[in-house]
């Protein structure tokens, strides 16, 4: 049986090998997967603040960022948050085709960079309140 820190640390460091996939698929120019696995990398952070927050070892399975946060009474501030609420539409799950279509035109390289510019800043605000006491 895994401790609390066990389930914590496995989110943490699911989500640090999605961060590398993030740099590779932007090396690759594959901008709407590469927000794709952004997303899924601070998911996996608010995870494991869930875990850290709840006597539950297992987070929910869903993949708002938001929702996650903010049951784990987690407040970014007004505009870190709303990058997340945001954010949250690169979660491709059950996407439909068109909703791709027009989600890829969006996803240009400048956009790419400016997005990967605010998540890796909510990736160091989530990693700081993992570490902190």
């Amino acid at each position: 049986m895994m401790t609390k820190e066990q389930h914590i640390g496995y989110w943490i460091n699911s989500a640090e090998e999605d961060w590398l996939s993030v740099a590779a698929l932007q090396d690759r120019k594959r901008y709407l997967h590469c927000l794709f696995w952004a997303h899924l990398m601070l998911e996996k952070l608010a995870k494991a603040i869930w875990v850290k927050y709840h006597e539950e070892n297992l987070p929910p399975k869903i993949h708002n960022i938001t929702w996650l946060l903010s049951n784990s009474n987690i407040n970014l501030g007004k505009d870190r948050m709303a990058f997340v609420a945001n954010f949250n539409e690169f979660q491709l799950s059950g996407r439909y085709p068109d909703y791709l279509n027009k989600i890829h035109a969006v996803c240009t390289e400048s956009f790419t960079i400016s997005e990967l510019a605010k998540a890796k800043e909510i990736r160091t605000c989530l990693l700081e309140i993992l570490q902190s006491k």
